[in-house]
């Protein structure tokens, strides 16, 4: 088979298109002949060497990426037979393997697809959609809130944005550049704004007036999210899920942050929700998937549509750098090449 390998720590052009043998499944496992794999930011620091935290190094050379979805095309001892054949989306956990034209992995990671769901959308909602629908569970948004998600043409704000439309809130979306902002436009958005030109937040709160916005979530972080937290209202909340604006996570400083007086005098709520908080939240890392079987429910109803980028597997560097220079639209989904 094709996979994409690292062999070597440092910038995306080391990830290498090469032909490896095939896996076979173990005792208790499943291959999956894989038609879409997630790229995830994280991929990107891990790329790079170590970033601390729950994320450890792989050992090298590795095969990067952790969600998955095709056929099963083959099962080990002990598994049901009648998975063979069956369209399935997985998050491989810990264990890398995704970047590739067969992955290997348990049954019980394994979802069963619908016949209208297509693999690539499965694959935004199997990772993406399952940290969407985490942060949800602490925003009761309603139909009096106004809402302000940045990073909205994002895996997470896309659907982020197409959730709070679903509650009757007002919802501006924020993005850079042009195309972005005609994406979360056409998401239904009530204001789309491209928050890389000048004045952009001055912009919404004209078109605002007197009405106040009550949730920001914001998955930039850095001068773009201090900014953003400025237009938040006494009493609203801030939600904090991302740093695109650089850096490798909280730890390095890239969350948005206002100094605690500013927070106090404005009565903001400033509430990150990922990582621990959420484990709580949900009782525990392993009730994950949950919160996977809700996104793929809301993508099979067509409630959430989430937005794809494809790149072939064989331009995994590409998909890369362009997730790091944030010119993506949506979720980067690699799509191997079939003989």
């Amino acid at each position: 088979m094709h996979a994409i390998r690292l062999h070597a720590f440092g910038p995306a052009e080391n990830l290498r298109y090469e032909e490896v043998p095939d896996p076979h499944a173990g005792p208790g496992q499943v291959r999956v002949a894989v038609t879409a794999a997630g790229v995830h930011v994280v991929d990107t620091a891990l790329r790079q060497g170590p970033v601390g935290g729950r994320f450890p190094a792989p050992e090298l050379p590795t095969v990067p990426g952790r969600e998955v979805a095709g056929t099963v095309d083959e099962v080990g001892e002990g598994v049901d037979p009648s998975w063979l054949g069956r369209r399935v989306v997985a998050h491989l956990g810990m264990v890398p393997g995704g970047y590739a034209e067969l992955a290997v992995t348990s049954p019980e990671r394994l979802h069963p697809l619908p016949d209208h769901l297509s693999e690539d959308r499965a694959i935004a909602m199997i990772g993406t959609g399952r940290t969407t629908m985490g942060i949800l569970r602490f925003a009761d948004v309603t139909e009096g809130d106004t809402v302000l998600v940045l990073a909205a043409a994002g895996g997470i704000g896309a659907l982020l944005v197409q959730y709070a439309k679903l509650k009757g809130a007002t919802v501006i979306g924020a993005a850079g550049g042009p195309a972005k902002a005609d994406a979360v436009r056409d998401l239904g958005a009530d204001l789309a704004v491209d928050y890389n030109r000048p004045g952009w937040a001055d912009h919404i709160r004209a078109k605002l007036g007197d009405r106040p916005v009550t949730w920001l979530f914001e998955g930039v972080g850095g001068d773009l999210g201090r900014t953003a937290m400025r237009l938040v209202a006494p009493g609203g909340t801030h939600i904090p899920y991302g740093y695109a604006a650089g850096g490798t996570g909280p730890e390095a400083g890239d969350w948005a942050t206002l100094p605690d007086a500013e927070l106090a005098e404005r009565e903001i709520t400033s509430r990150p929700v990922l990582g621990p908080a959420l484990f709580e939240k949900i009782g525990g890392e392993e009730n994950l998937r949950v919160l996977e079987e809700e996104a793929l429910a809301h993508a099979a109803a067509g409630t959430l549509v989430p937005l794809v980028h494809h790149f072939p597997l064989a331009e995994a560097a590409a998909a890369h750098r362009a997730l790091e220079q944030r010119g993506t639209i949506g979720k980067v989904v690699l799509i191997p090449r079939r003989a």
